[in-house]
């Protein structure tokens, strides 16, 4: 499949490109139908967030649009779908507590039972993810300068360790997968507290830095500040809904539909045995 046949792209703005993919075409067991990437172009240089499935090429896209600038690629965190292209770059920022993951092959075997037969691209390389070439590994506060555009990166683990959040001096907030409607993948509720730190701090980062646009890495783009609001007090409340739960058996999580959300809560070591007979 050629990229043109795979990628979507958006021009967003002057600065801003979108590419998404199709994630349900790969696997529907995830509950998710896009993902996100984002290419910011500056006056000098351009950074890119993520580098999708990795099933495509996608360095031919992102090379026709930052037309020879310096290009930055970041991962906002290592699970596949964010770091599958990472082979393709020179170089590949993460956050120090993934840094290991995306140094090695990434076992991609869990996909040979997707019912999607595009799925079966990962067998031309048994089944593996390549790993980063270089990898630089950040902790969250520094800034990269583009030329114009400077773009701040933010510690907010909760989905996973090391996750990255992003914002600009153009009043966007770039969330990965800490923040967005649809299956949202979230740590077991006794470990909910870290999650919600991570919203509560980018709620602040948004008024601090008057965030007028948020760009989470799945599903819908371009939303409010209304979904930080409404996820942190979801999660705050999650006992309200926990007896609506219903097991998740292919996520291994309990599953918990709230107004735009679909949360998919890990299941927590005292939680398993109710899990397993709940499946029964």
């Amino acid at each position: 499949m050629s990229s043109n046949g795979w990628y979507e792209v958006i021009q967003q703005n002057d600065h801003l490109i979108i590419i998404r993919e199709r994630l349900d075409k790969i696997d529907i067991r995830y509950l998710t139908t896009y993902v996100n990437l984002y290419l910011i172009i500056g006056d000098n240089k351009a950074l890119l967030i993520d580098t999708g499935c990795g099933l495509v090429p996608l360095k031919p896209i992102i090379e026709k649009y930052v037309n020879g600038k310096e290009l930055i690629v970041v991962n906002s965190h290592s699970h596949f779908d964010h770091v599958g292209a990472n082979s393709e770059f020179d170089e590949v920022y993460i956050h120090k507590n993934e840094e290991a993951i995306i140094k090695k092959p990434i076992d991609m075997s869990h996909l040979k039972e997707a019912k999607n037969p595009i799925a079966n691209g990962y067998s031309k390389n048994n089944w593996l993810l390549s790993p980063a070439i270089k990898v630089n590994p950040i902790n969250g506060g520094e800034t990269f300068d583009l030329g114009g555009i400077q773009v701040g990166c933010i510690h907010t683990p909760g989905h996973s360790p090391g996750s990255l959040s992003f914002y600009t001096n153009k009043k966007e907030l770039f969330t990965a997968d800490l923040a967005h409607y649809g299956a949202m993948f979230t740590p077991p509720k006794d470990n909910l507290s870290f999650l919600i730190a991570s919203i509560e701090k980018l709620i602040d980062i948004s008024v601090e830095h008057k965030i007028k646009e948020i760009y989470p890495s799945h599903e819908e783009y371009n939303v409010s500040l209304d979904l930080l609001n409404e996820l942190s007090n979801n999660l705050k409340n999650i006992e309200n809904f926990w007896k609506s739960r219903k097991p998740n058996k292919d996520n291994n999580a309990w599953e918990i539909e709230v107004g735009k959300f679909i949360f998919l809560i890990k299941v927590g070591r005292k939680e398993r045995k109710e899990f397993k007979s709940k499946l029964s």
